[in-house]
Order: C-alpha cells, then sequence, then structure tokens
C-alpha cells in the first residue's frame, strides 16, 4: 500500500489503478481531479492515450471488410492484456511505460 495520498484522498496505487479500471474514462476523471501526484496523473494520461488509440483501432478495423474482425478481437485481446498489466502495475506502485504512450505521456507531465 502506497504511503502517500493523491488530492483525491486516495492513496496514489488505488487512484493510479482506477485510471485503467475503468478505461479512458478513469483518465479523463482522474485528470479533471488531481492537483498533486504526478504518479496519478502519468497512471491518468497514460490510459488516456492507449485505451484512446485501441478505441481508434477499433472502429477503424471495423472499416475493414474481411480482416475486421480478426483485428477486431486482436485488439480486444491487446486492450484486455494492456488493462490487467497496467493495473497490475498501478496497485504495485510502479511507473510502468507502455511504448509509445508511457514516453508520450511521461512528456506531457511536464505541460502540466
Amino acid at each position: 500500500m502506497s504511503p502517500f495520498k493523491s488530492s483525491t484522498g486516495l492513496p496514489d496505487n488505488i487512484a493510479g489503478a482506477l485510471c485503467y479500471f475503468f478505461p479512458f474514462i478513469g483518465g479523463i476523471i482522474f485528470l479533471a481531479l488531481e492537483k498533486r501526484s504526478r504518479f496519478v496523473l502519468f497512471h491518468a494520461l497514460q490510459s488516456l492515450i492507449a485505451f484512446g488509440v485501441l478505441m481508434i483501432c477499433h472502429v477503424l478495423s471495423a472499416a475493414i471488410p474481411l480482416l475486421g474482425p480478426l483485428l477486431e478481437v486482436i485488439f480486444s485481446l491487446c486492450g484486455l492484456t494492456v488493462w490487467l498489466l497496467m493495473i497490475y502495475h498501478a496497485l504495485s506502485g510502479r511507473w510502468y511505460k507502455l511504448p509509445w504512450a508511457g514516453e508520450f505521456a511521461e512528456s506531457q507531465l511536464h505541460h502540466l
């Protein structure tokens, strides 16, 4: 359990995990509410970026006639894997960065 608390009153690791537990929406909520914890802001941004990209990929794959359903299954499995992995790392208090989304989220922290 993290000894630090976010400005929402929740421990940092719980708030970070909630950013992923409710994909995309959790990121928006914690970006709006969090004022102090860089850990929670990082996970909120990473959640927003990662699940936003996955949602766009789902929409675009629906427009592909034959490969679309296969791509949707692949994106769903990727989304589930990322979801479980990131909840685990956030609960553990780790600043785990996804390959592209994590780098971008970290660079955006300097602008907040």
